[in-house]
């Protein structure tokens, strides 16, 4: 059957500095794939097929989240949001709400709390007088977690190591005081409450997740930290139920300090990507998080944060990234370096140079401080811009300046300058670390104002903007490149797959933030309908 969408304007997005992005103003489609993009009366339509009327409104390719962690995404929604509070005492009340209505629940989980909140401090004690009930808060930008004492007490935290590239924060004996950041967070915390959530738990999740994303347009999502269990998780759900978008997925090699161990989870990758379908699920490389971030002042910079003596090295020293990097480039594997701080960055560009080859589309996700000179060599050496607006948002950007200075917050957030240097940028949100939904990320790729605060006027670096155009065709042709999708999705014309949304907006910046989804459709199906 033949559908044709008439009376509506279709976006052809093809890459983010083309100049063909123009409307369409029909589209057909014949099963699974798009059969015209262009003016109705060049359309041969079969008597039997089926007419839709838009009414006016936009079609544009289905969005991609080049970065996000589906399966976490899909467990924060079932936890208490701390995102709107500013300080400890609304912390304190928000969870206080949560136990009293909650008497049953076993422990209490947390997302969204922000450093600046709490002036950067989170010792138990802050929290130990809410309940005898363990809380973990997971910090927004999940890079460090606060705990009161049942919580450290219940996962060994007072005993346990201090790992590589992470710290459990302790007190003047040695005990564990509440804060556990990077590593550390990884292998202990993470790791402890995945021992006890049940399979049950973790497929509703999923649940959650899917519809989520389906609901927010999404037709593909490239995960950003797999591994063994999410792995298995993910295939169990999608031999029940189907997920309608499309996964890449790059496997979490961390850091050990131990170069054989970087090596099998290298080769881990590497076999599970020859026995996958890069259409459907897939994993298309590995991920390895070289910084931390500028809020939990564990990103890497060349210069200290303020009142430090000592700038932040990377969590890989050169020589094991390098031969990391090797090694899954020689065997096919794309590498997605997670690199937020200028140190952090000038390395991954550097080793990325020195051992990646260009057809490989390796990325480095976040550049949120990168130096002009970086900036400019992601295009020439082929390096994807793997961006997340939403965390450029105003509000989250409150304690920059105290922490590394006016003068350096002026280079935060360059993604015009990675466009201007040829680079493919592609937009993600990071979920669970920021809300998923795809136009307030948009909003803040090109107004640099904030979408969680709208009412203020205060901006972050607006000459570092996206237009309309090129935010739109990173979030879908971009993203679709940067997972070697672009030869049938992320852009609509024919013989590409009609995966595809109806907005109800106005193609106007400042008004992102009123736009609606009304239908989603993939590989030709009507997977979400606002009317239903």
């Amino acid at each position: 059957m033949t559908t044709i969408f008439k009376n509506c304007r279709v976006f052809r997005s093809q890459s983010c500095g083309a100049s063909a992005n123009e409307f369409a103003e029909s589209m057909a489609i014949e099963g699974s794939k798009i059969t015209h993009v262009g003016p109705l009366s060049e359309l041969n339509a079969p008597n039997k097929a089926s007419i839709v009327d838009l009414e006016g409104r936009i079609v544009i390719p289905g969005f991609i989240d080049g970065h996000v962690h589906v399966l976490p995404f899909g467990q924060s929604l079932g936890r208490v949001d701390l995102i709107a509070c500013k300080s400890l005492d609304q912390i304190r009340q928000t969870i206080k709400s949560h136990a009293d209505s909650h008497p049953s629940v076993p422990r209490i989980l947390c997302r969204g709390w922000i450093q600046s909140s709490t002036n950067g401090i989170a010792l138990a004690s802050m929290l130990d007088d809410l309940g005898p009930r363990p809380i973990y808060i997971d910090a927004f930008d999940l890079h460090s977690m606060w705990c009161n004492s049942a919580a450290l007490d219940e996962m060994g935290a007072h005993t346990a190591p201090d790992l590589p590239g992470g710290k459990i924060y302790r007190d003047a004996n040695g005990r564990a005081s509440g804060l556990i950041e990077e590593s550390a967070l990884d292998n202990l915390a993470w790791a402890y409450l995945a021992s006890i959530t049940t399979t049950e738990d973790n497929l509703n999740a999923l649940d959650k997740a899917v519809a989520a994303y389906t609901a927010s347009g999404y037709t593909g999502v490239v995960d950003m930290a797999m591994d063994e269990g999410t792995w298995e998780i993910l295939n169990l759900y999608r031999r029940n139920k189907p997920i309608p978008f499309h996964i890449a997925a790059h496997w979490l090699v961390p850091f050990s300090g131990n170069e054989q161990d970087h090596f099998r989870y290298v080769d881990r990758a590497i076999e599970l990507q020859q026995k996958a379908d890069p259409r459907d699920f897939y994993v298309t490389g590995i991920k390895i998080v070289s910084d931390g971030v500028v809020d939990g002042c564990t990103a890497a910079l060349r210069q200290p944060y303020t009142g430090n003596s000592d700038p932040v090295e990377p969590i890989w020293p050169a020589d094991m990234l390098r031969s990391v990097v090797k090694r899954a480039d020689l065997a096919g594997l794309q590498c997605a370096i997670h690199a937020i701080g200028d140190q952090a960055i000038s390395q991954a560009v550097n080793i990325l140079s020195e051992v990646g080859t260009p057809g490989r589309r390796h990325r480095i996700e976040h550049l949120e401080l990168a130096s002009s000179e970086d900036a400019k060599r992601l295009g020439e050496l082929g390096i994807t811009a793997s961006i997340q607006p939403v965390h450029s948002d105003p509000a989250l950007f409150k304690a920059w300046p105290n922490l590394i200075g006016p003068d350096r917050c002026k280079r935060a957030f360059a993604y015009k300058e990675f466009l201007d240097g040829g680079a493919n940028v592609a937009l993600g949100t990071d979920a669970p670390t920021a809300p998923h939904f795809p136009f307030p990320n948009l909003y803040n790729a090109i107004t640099r104002r904030s979408a969680t605060e709208p009412e203020t006027t205060q901006t972050v670096n607006p000459h570092f903007a996206l237009s309309l155009v090129e935010a739109v065709a990173a979030a879908t042709a971009g993203a679709a490149y940067a997972r070697f999708a672009e030869p049938w999705a992320g852009s609509l014309k024919e013989g590409m797959n009609a995966d595809f949304l109806v907005v109800d907006m106005e193609w106007v910046p400042e008004k992102l933030l009123e736009g609606k989804v009304c239908e989603t459709w993939y590989r030709g199906k009507k997977v979400y309908d606002s009317k239903a």
